[in-house]
């Protein structure tokens, strides 16, 4: 029965599915109420369209990284704290992303990741070839699939710091396509008003794993 005490992994982690799951099953409801946010937006944009696939997905490796972490035994609770937070926002906010995209009968994922950002008009999206390696992350910030298998072999006090330093890149990353969304003319009130709450949030998580890190005597990766 100790493992089901308040607080425990197994506890955190039905806690962190079942709203999850409420969420997910919400996010239909949001994509109802997108005109009523913006009287002039009957439909999303390029840059909606875009924005709402390509951050769903990063946000997902987020999501991951986080539940790696919260879920391994004996890290700190200051950075488990960081990890529940960010599955708690970001799985809401992805809600909402897929829940527009479905309102509107949009696929949940692009087939050109990022090519709303090309600047195309165009609603079948850019053609966006710059040479990408496709063994390499489609998107800023994201972590490599060798950089997440190390997350979760990592001994505690290493994977706390390894997590800290693919998050701060990640969230860098994930705050520059929200400031692309914000800024590009294209993209509708409801996108730029939750584009504008990421950047905020994931300012104010930076800030928090900075310091851990520095307490960790270690520093964040190169961007």
């Amino acid at each position: 029965m100790s493992a089901l005490r308040p607080g425990s992994p197994l506890v955190r982690a039905v806690v962190l599915a079942t709203a999850a799951a409420l969420l997910l099953t919400m996010g239909i409801v949001v994509g109802a109420v997108w005109s009523g946010r913006d009287q002039d937006a009957s439909s999303m944009s390029l840059s909606d369209i875009g924005f709402a696939q390509d951050m769903s997905a990063h946000h997902d490796q987020a999501i991951l990284m986080s539940r790696t972490i919260s879920a391994a035994p004996g890290v700190a609770p200051q950075v488990r704290g960081v990890a529940d937070r960010i599955v708690h926002t970001q799985t809401a906010e992805t809600a909402t992303m897929r829940g527009w995209l479905q309102w509107f009968g949009h696929p949940l994922t692009a087939t050109e990741p990022m090519s709303w950002m090309s600047g195309e008009d165009d609603q079948h999206g850019a053609h966006h070839d710059d040479g990408h390696d496709d063994a390499q992350p489609p998107m800023p910030g994201m972590a490599s699939v060798d950089e997440i298998g190390r997350l979760s072999l990592q001994p505690p006090q290493q994977a706390e710091i390894l997590f800290l330093q693919l998050m701060i890149r990640h969230h860098r990353g994930g705050m520059s396509m929200a400031q692309a969304a914000y800024n590009d003319v294209r993209t509708t009130s409801a996108t730029k008003d939750l584009a504008l709450m990421m950047i905020g949030d994931q300012g104010d998580e930076i800030g928090q794993m900075t310091m851990l890190l520095k307490e960790r005597g270690a520093d964040p990766l190169p961007t």
